[in-house]
């Protein structure tokens, strides 16, 4: 299967990953790191050997990524603010919508990620349900990793 990652009409990204998962809302999939070399965010650092058990949903506005080394460490959950997922043909479709959340792998930081973007890209000018709905799922998120972590959500 294909995941292609679409933000403000373009794509963004496309990369091969393995499906695990389908119970008809909730998709679950594994790749390897798909960005080029290393990327360091200063809170974590994403690069070649990392795989990524990522989680759709196509009733909710997020996708939850969960991060480990190559040799199985828990690095934490990167979280997107999207549109609910689509799958079209062989591919899985996302909107990005420029929100993301950060959680660490022992859930004492939880970052949130690209506010500035979100208000720059004019979603709440252009769709305000739409944007209403990804801060909404930002909300949710946080609430949820701060509470009890993000695991119960994320059982298949």
């Amino acid at each position: 299967m294909e995941i292609q990652l679409v933000k403000a009409g373009a794509t963004k990204i496309r990369y091969p990953a393995s499906p695990l998962a389908d119970d008809g809302v909730h998709i679950v999939v594994r790749a390897p790191w798909a960005g080029a070399g290393v990327r360091d965010f200063g809170f974590v650092r994403f690069e070649p050997g990392d795989v990524f058990t990522e989680h759709y949903w196509r009733d909710r506005w997020y996708a939850v990524k969960e991060v480990r080394t190559g040799d199985g460490v828990l690095k934490g959950w990167y979280c997107d603010i999207t549109r609910p997922a689509r799958l079209e043909g062989g591919a899985l479709r996302v909107e990005d919508l420029d929100l993301d959340l950060w959680v660490s792998a022992d859930g004492s930081s939880v970052l949130r990620l690209d506010e500035d973007e979100f208000a720059a890209s004019g979603l709440a000018e252009r769709d305000p349900e739409a944007a209403e709905r990804a801060l909404g799922a930002l909300d949710e998120l946080d609430a949820l990793a701060r509470a009890s972590g993000l695991g119960g959500l994320l059982a298949h």
